[in-house]
């Protein structure tokens, strides 16, 4: 399975870490930038990766920026993006099954690379979407995305 990653500066070390396990567990992974703590514009980042997620270059994305919430922001601007913020495997399982999430977002500074973090990671790649009343809700979020897409 391919997983695509990216990274503004203040989260390009947790991404050498996420890389590196999740290569140890077998994927592929899709390195989106960026590569040094030199200031980037994470919009350039999270609409990238988000977009080649739409195009299905990969299954799922992760995205990390310091607090998660900018490049949360930017990849829910896609159509078909559903990026959400977990710091916690009950999270992420709830996430994925109800919400079908398809990006997840970590805010490096105020998480730390342990055992938590590598559940939370392994919880969202592995928690299949449970349909039913869910899929109806996300369907209204499509059915939006496609009204008002301009």
């Amino acid at each position: 399975m391919k997983i695509g990653i990216g990274a503004d500066h203040r989260g390009v070390v947790l991404k050498a870490k996420i890389i590196e396990f999740l290569q140890s567990l077998g994927y592929q992974v899709i390195d989106h930038g960026t590569d040094s703590e030199v200031s980037v514009d994470y919009p350039d980042i999270g609409f990238r990766l988000a977009c080649d997620l739409v195009e299905r270059k990969m299954r799922f994305g992760i995205l990390i920026c310091y607090t998660g919430q900018g490049l949360a922001m930017t990849a829910n601007k896609v159509r078909g993006i559903r990026a959400a913020i977990c710091t916690r495997p009950e999270v992420a399982a709830l996430t994925r099954a109800h919400n079908d999430a398809n990006i997840l977002v970590l805010p490096a500074g105020f998480v730390r690379f342990d055992k938590k973090m590598k559940e939370t990671i392994k919880t969202f790649i592995d928690t299949k979407f449970e349909g039913g009343r869910h899929l109806r809700r996300i369907r209204l979020i499509e059915k939006y995305e496609s009204d008002h897409q301009k």
